[in-house]
């Protein structure tokens, strides 16, 4: 590991000593289900949705039951709705029929989860089971492209190019970092680039 990944690193730990996710929830199905509604969406949307669908419906019997009309009212204001409410009943269903109700602890098998793609496989496996994780969100892909640690806008790229520099213990906190530091310095179009504490180890501030 460079010297500069490690003050970037060490910078991200200082200004966010207690990395964690922003999505709220109190079990595991909870949290797959919740980063199922953050695509597209906001976490602070999604918090707000979830309070009154995990009322709702407590556990993974309670999502395998329910009504997809029902479901598609209360998750309406998340977007794609439609897709999202099918995509969590089928996937409850899944867990319950193949897994007997314990959610995977690998990137593999969530991903055959319906409505599960790497980014959230990521975020289930750095976060419920504390293994090595890449959550490669829009938040992770601008600022590792503005810090110069890689070079592509695609997911799947940046997520494997990030696991060849970033230490595996430093990772899921690595990334739970940069989500808080892109919302409240280095954001998509206004960036507080004179404000930035990482200004020194950036190539995009130093190249303007």
């Amino acid at each position: 590991m460079s010297d500069r990944i490690k003050r970037i690193l060490s910078a991200l730990k200082e200004l966010y000593p207690e990395a964690s996710c922003s999505l709220e929830y109190s079990a595991p199905h909870e949290l797959l289900f919740a980063t199922r509604l953050s695509a597209q969406c906001t976490d602070a949307r999604v918090n707000i949705v979830t309070e009154e669908l995990f009322e709702k419906y407590k556990t993974l019997e309670d999502f395998a039951a329910a009504d997809v009309g029902e479901l598609e009212s209360i998750i309406n204001s998340c977007g794609f709705y439609r897709t999202k409410a099918r995509d969590i009943i089928n996937c409850a269903n899944m867990l319950i029929s193949d897994f007997e109700g314990v959610i995977p602890d690998n990137i593999e098998t969530l991903c055959t989860l319906p409505g599960v793609g790497r980014k959230t496989a990521n975020l289930i496996v750095g976060d419920l089971y504390g293994k090595s994780a890449i959550v490669a969100d829009t938040h992770c892909i601008r600022l590792s492209n503005r810090l110069g640690l890689v070079s592509s806008k695609d997911p799947y790229k940046v997520e494997m190019a990030l696991r060849s520099i970033i230490p595996e213990e430093e990772s899921s906190d690595f990334c739970h970092r940069l989500v808080l530091f892109g919302r409240e310095v280095c954001s998509a179009r206004s960036p507080k680039c004179d404000e930035c504490p990482l200004r020194d180890l950036c190539p995009s501030y130093k190249s303007h």
